[in-house]
């Protein structure tokens, strides 16, 4: 029987600029999705999401895929490829304004 894990990574604010997503360790899981819920904008802003890998928690390293780009509200999908290793985070560009988001992860193996 799969084991299956969906936990909340920053939930309903509005964000701009530079972040990371809280660290999430899933080593145990066979996959892992980022789903991304933007509930509300100002301006017209674009999201830019890069998939984030470490063994530790602590040193981090983009996991060799093209960022996620996608602008407007509704929910955006980003796959984690296989083989991630521990900790997964996200790194998010957003330019041109704001967006509230509801950003979760969701993990099964």
């Amino acid at each position: 029987m799969k084991m299956f894990n969906d936990s909340h990574l920053e939930v309903k604010k509005f964000f701009s600029g530079s972040f990371e997503t809280h660290p999430y360790e899933a080593g145990w899981a066979d996959e892992a999705i980022f789903f991304v819920m933007v509930e509300k904008v100002e301006g017209e802003p674009v999201f830019s999401g890069q998939v984030q890998l470490s063994q530790d928690g602590v040193h981090w390293a983009d996991d060799g895929s093209s960022p996620h780009v996608f602008s407007g509200t509704g929910l955006h999908v980003i796959k984690v490829r296989p083989n991630f290793g521990n900790y997964l985070r996200l790194a998010v560009r957003i330019d041109g304004g704001r967006m509230f988001l509801n950003l979760h992860i969701a993990c099964k193996g």
